[in-house]
């Protein structure tokens, strides 16, 4: 979808991005934090010869986040790979045909599978208070798990705006 028709007004569509944008603003300094659990980790093992195991967990657990929950940010400022062999090429009609077609017949179902499967598995975390296997890693692993269902509920949402943008767009003629 070209900048031009990302831009027309869907209010539904438009709040959902917005909601997404600012999550995922928020989600953002976690990189910060991870970057600076890293420099923290090398000058720990590199100046002092003694990493933390629970510094090398807490790096997991920051890019886990990030990167969950960037799906859904990629998705609404459109940032996500694409095969563009033969999709740039298109009209813009066509380019919202196999963005619907897409999303219902493969996006979703992929999207549901996850999050559906992820239930039982954040479940069983939180019922044993699952924790890190190292004595001195961190506690509460039930936390990080958590990530998988409410980031795959986000990026539910970030499809689901496109979805309502390019079906409206259709709809009303504008490509």
């Amino acid at each position: 979808m070209t900048d031009q028709v990302a831009s027309r007004p869907v209010p539904i569509s438009d709040w959902i991005d917005r909601f997404i944008k600012s999550v995922g603003n928020v989600i953002a300094w976690t990189y910060v934090a991870l970057v600076l659990v890293i420099i923290a980790q090398v000058v720990l093992r590199k100046g002092f010869s003694s990493g933390l195991i629970v510094l090398e967990e807490l790096q997991w657990h920051l890019y886990a986040i990030g990167v969950m929950f960037g799906m859904s940010y990629a998705q609404v400022n459109n940032a996500h790979v694409r095969v563009d062999l033969f999709y740039g090429g298109l009209r813009a009609k066509t380019k919202q045909i196999i963005e619907i077609v897409g999303i219902l017949t493969l996006v979703f179902p992929f999207i549901y599978v996850i999050f559906v499967h992820s239930l039982d598995f954040v479940y069983e975390a939180w019922r044993i208070n699952e924790s890190s296997e190292s004595p001195s890693g961190l506690p509460w692993r039930w936390a990080i798990k958590s990530v998988i269902p409410a980031s795959f509920f986000m990026l539910g949402l970030a499809v689901l705006s496109r979805l309502i943008r390019d079906l409206t767009l259709l709809l009303r003629g504008e490509h």
